[in-house]
């Protein structure tokens, strides 16, 4: 992607698994090492209106400096 911001690059990407849905598009998501984190979704997701269910598949990416909450960018079939 070209035009990315600096604090882009310095992300984080990983895989987990959305457990449960919260109010305010808040998602609760378990990484493959058993963490669980508090998700967002990415404005991309959001505007073409993908909807986010318990149990779905999503890559994340999480700030360096805070692993406790992150953004879903990608949600896999």
């Amino acid at each position: 992607m070209t035009g990315q911001s600096d604090s882009r690059k310095d992300t984080l990407t990983v895989e987990g698994r959305v457990l449960e849905a919260l109010p305010n598009t808040l998602f609760a998501v378990e990484l493959r090492n058993g963490q669980r984190v508090l998700c967002r979704i990415s404005g991309d997701i959001r505007t073409r209106g993908l909807r986010v269910n318990p149990g779905d598949q999503v890559t994340l990416e999480l700030s360096p400096y805070d692993h406790t909450r992150g953004r879903i960018t990608h949600r896999r079939p």
